[in-house]
């Protein structure tokens, strides 16, 4: 396609309990500008219930998404015939979510007469570093987040491969149960990094499993069985758990995280290595790229590899319709877009020809 003109695209997220619109413009083949990114979280609705309740997740997003839409327009000072083309997440997720969004955007593909785009919500997270850093492929990235965890090689806008993946629980998952036993305000990933700050990662030793299997493949689950048990015969020992027993918890739990997503990076480096890209690049996004203490340790693997490591800013690493809009652009440029045809699909995975991972965490299904 020629791309001389100037394009303008909306984008629409809401796959699970955030409801985004935002706006990108594109001069050419440069790197677009971001001209309106706006979220609004569910998490008062979903407080009471320690997680996402998918019914009120989706009546949330039905009346929320047309005033995310006027509210980005507002912010990016344009009207909506100056919007060229509209990107939708349309999977994975919940599936109550994904349709308000499709509905949303096929309604307005509709009325204005411009074209419609799925994006895969796991080719947003991927794209990201592209939008922010400008990252050439192929590039490996590693995508943690509430709902989904996994490694992949970012070959082109369409051209995914994956390594591994969570078998079970996403970490971000892992850390949401672990603040629920413990007591720890949600989102459970800032409160039990906080917590772990002020602990003892050796008090307690918990597994790190999988780490005696080759492969790239990762498990939470039974570190999170473990750290229930550790709270239990603490809470027996002492009628009760300190403030200092959950900081050492969280510090003991988040040091198993850490070893196991650290020593599944070395073994997913060494594989996207045999690529041998011309700029060796790991880049990681999603929710639980926010936790210092990973992406320190991610750090370090990456320069005793000789790989450079990138992270998008915070806004841009949790859900967000801005990467949404960016996929869409990357799709548009090959000349991909849909139709009314254009279905919600809970499952949606990235790379088809890799085996489906087990399991379905709490927080939808895993790709």
């Amino acid at each position: 396609m020629g791309m001389t003109k100037t394009l303008t695209i909306l984008g629409l997220e809401s796959s699970c309990d955030d409801t985004a619109a935002a706006i990108l413009r594109c001069n050419g083949e440069g790197a677009p500008d971001i001209l309106a990114s706006v979220v609004h979280g569910q998490a008062d609705l979903h407080a009471a219930f320690g997680g996402v309740v998918p019914e009120i997740a989706a009546r949330a997003h039905a009346e929320k998404l047309d005033i995310c839409v006027e509210e980005a327009l507002a912010a990016g000072q344009v009207s909506l015939s100056d919007i060229d083309a509209i990107a939708v997440t349309a999977g994975p997720g919940l599936i109550g979510g994904v349709l308000s969004g499709v509905m949303c955007a096929k309604g307005l593909s509709s009325g204005l007469g411009i074209p419609l785009i799925g994006v895969n919500h796991l080719a947003g997270h991927a794209l990201t570093p592209r939008l922010t850093d400008h990252v050439t492929f192929p590039y490996l990235m590693l995508l943690v987040s509430g709902g989904h965890c996994q490694f992949l090689i970012a070959r082109g806008a369409e051209d995914f491969s994956r390594l591994g993946g969570t078998i079970d629980d996403a970490p971000g998952e892992a850390f949401d149960k672990t603040a629920r036993l413990l007591g720890l305000p949600q989102p459970g990933g800032p409160s039990v990094q906080k917590a772990a700050e002020r602990g003892d990662p050796k008090k307690f030793r918990f597994p790190r499993p999988l780490l005696d299997r080759p492969g790239c493949d990762m498990s939470f689950s039974g570190l999170k069985t473990a750290l229930l048990r550790a709270r239990d015969s603490v809470v027996t020992e002492k009628g009760g758990l300190t403030e200092r027993d959950q900081a050492d918890l969280c510090a003991g739990f988040q040091a198993a995280v850490v070893d196991v997503l650290a020593e599944k990076t070395r073994r997913a480096i060494d594989l996207y290595l045999a690529e041998t890209p011309q700029i060796p690049l790991l880049a990681v996004a999603g929710g639980v790229a926010a936790n210092t203490a990973i992406r320190a340790r991610l750090e370090t693997v990456c320069s005793d590899l000789g790989v450079q490591f990138t992270a998008p800013p915070l806004a841009l690493c949790t859900d967000n319709a801005a990467m949404i809009a960016y996929a869409g652009l990357e799709r548009f440029r090959l000349g991909h877009t849909d139709d009314m045809t254009l279905v919600a699909r809970p499952r949606w995975p990235l790379d088809n020809k890799a085996p489906a991972l087990l399991g379905s965490g709490k927080k939808g299904a895993k790709a």
